[in-house]
């Protein structure tokens, strides 16, 4: 079995996990980035003010998403990038966190994944001061990207994996889990009996 997931990355408006306004996608196959994508999202109501501190981070504003498709209306696109892939996050938990969430907040079953954390499979792979997205970036060798973008994130973390497999020698997402101790986890599954 080969190398393959997608890296995903959200960035969200305010503080609720719900408020995703923006999504990167990098599919990876055999080790190699075969497909990006990323696009605005409109937050559900409730969910939709931009906080000051989020748009200086990212600097997505109302304005942006205004013409954006909902989440009800573009899960199906994320979906559908992502396949029956691993989702790798750099954080995943936040990221898993906004699917639920955002599923949660509009009414819309959360689709099945199992990912993995790229934090946590840097953690043990590097000997960095900081385990930050762009300082783990920089030691898997991409640099120079603009951090905050949802899709320059998810090609980071993709670089990442990659390259801790490689260092690794793990052929597949489960060998860099085993390899590294970094648990994959999964969403909208039932709980294990």
């Amino acid at each position: 079995m080969p190398l393959d997931f997608t890296a995903i990355d959200f960035e969200t408006a305010n503080s609720s996990a719900a408020s995703a306004c923006s999504v990167g996608l990098v599919k990876v196959r055999d080790g190699r980035v075969v497909d990006r994508a990323s696009w605005f999202i409109r937050p559900p109501l409730g969910h939709d003010l931009f906080q000051e501190w989020n748009v200086r981070i990212h600097g997505i504003r109302p304005e942006d998403v205004a013409g954006a498709a909902t989440w009800v209306d573009q899960l199906a696109d994320l979906v559908e990038f992502a396949e029956d892939d691993h989702l790798v996050a750099h954080n995943a938990g936040f990221d898993m966190g906004v699917i639920r969430a955002a599923c949660a907040a509009t009414y819309v079953s959360c689709p099945e994944y199992r990912y993995l954390c790229s934090l946590q499979v840097a953690r043990r792979t590097y000997h960095l001061e900081s385990y930050r997205l762009p300082v783990a970036a920089m030691a898997a060798g991409f640099e120079d990207f603009h951090h905050h973008d949802a899709l320059a994130d998810a090609e980071a973390c993709a670089a990442i994996v990659v390259h801790a497999a490689r260092r690794h020698e793990a052929a597949t997402i489960e060998d860099l889990s085993a390899l590294t101790g970094a648990r994959i986890g999964r969403i909208g599954m039932p709980a294990a009996a």
